[in-house]
């Protein structure tokens, strides 16, 4: 038995109710011959003839009569289950690394400040590893995270923004009195983040840029979170590495340096599915795309993979953030 296509059981309803294929076609927004070819398919399924013409237009057979009733129902029942998806007010899911992380969380408070209705929800997970599958799984509707290998064809990455590269230092280290540290002056040592989970995106990123300027990434845990980890670095002579806007925990012990000749930048993209369709996701990104500012090759540093999703259009300065 053939699975019924809604489009011809409108049709039929609609044919029924106004009397001419004309007018069942222009309330269907379609042509008159769409109309007739609906029909003739809807007949051929169905394996019988459900209307025959008269000078007043097309009348139901005695089949046409015994299925009016259900397809009634059947187009009743759809137009019923498109109304409650239309009419559901779902909040607008956005996933996050860490709310600490406050480059994505700051985007995410200018989108909800500067657009009129809208309600978003925060989530928390483990990066680009998770939501791969928490997208495809419409669990969540987009996710800010640093892009690393081969996407799925079905989802999207938007570049959001370049977060620049800070670091951490006990009081009594020899940089801690410096305004800036030209990262040229960390080659030979090492740099602790314990927070760098093998196979994670940042952890590549940490990985090239050590190996970019000579220092090693020390990333032995364990992990007890951000408290420890501020905690460790003031109390000895580690060097740590955070983003510009993360939100540490305070500490007497610690001093937060920017990181120069080149500004190393981290690059985080908001990464969505292409088949999502809430309404609020379509403004999202066109807020992410509207305060995007493009990699600058003449302060900045990004590793290779990132360069040409990140860059401006050739030829043009990119605007400096």
């Amino acid at each position: 038995m053939p699975d019924l296509d809604l489009g011809t059981v409108r049709a039929f309803v609609a044919v029924t109710e106004d009397r001419y294929f004309s007018e069942a076609a222009a309330r269907l927004g379609v042509s008159q011959q769409a109309v007739s070819k609906r029909i003739a398919k809807l007949e051929s399924d169905l394996g019988v003839r459900l209307f025959y013409r008269t000078r007043n237009g097309a009348d139901l057979t005695a089949d046409g009569s015994a299925f009016l009733h259900h397809a009634r129902t059947l187009v009743g029942i759809a137009d019923q289950a498109i109304g409650v998806l239309r009419g559901r007010r779902r909040s607008l899911r956005v996933d996050v690394l860490d709310t600490r992380l406050a480059g994505s969380v700051d985007l995410i408070r200018a989108f909800h400040r500067d657009t009129a209705d809208v309600d978003v929800v925060v989530t928390t997970s483990n990066g680009l590893r998770s939501a791969r599958d928490t997208l495809v799984r419409g669990s969540v509707d987009a996710a800010f995270v640093r892009v690393s290998g081969t996407l799925e064809e079905e989802l999207r990455p938007v570049p959001a923004y370049l977060e620049p590269v800070h670091l951490l230092v006990g009081r009594d280290h020899p940089l801690a009195h410096r305004p800036e540290v030209a990262i040229g002056l960390l080659a030979g040592a090492t740099v602790w983040m314990p927070g760098n989970a093998a196979g994670s995106e940042w952890a590549e990123y940490y990985r090239l840029l050590g190996a970019a300027f000579g220092f090693r990434i020390d990333d032995s845990g364990p992990d007890f979170g951000w408290d420890y980890f501020v905690e460790g670095v003031g109390a000895g002579d580690r060097l740590g590495f955070v983003g510009e806007r993360s939100q540490l925990p305070w500490h007497p012990g610690t001093v937060r340096i920017p990181v120069v000749d080149p500004v190393p930048v981290y690059p985080c993209s908001l990464l969505c599915h292409r088949q999502n369709h809430h309404p609020l996701l379509a403004k999202l990104i066109r807020f992410v795309e509207d305060n995007f500012r493009p990699y600058d090759p003449r302060r900045q540093w990004l590793p290779d993979l990132d360069r040409a999703a990140f860059a401006g259009a050739p030829g043009l300065p990119p605007p400096l953030s």
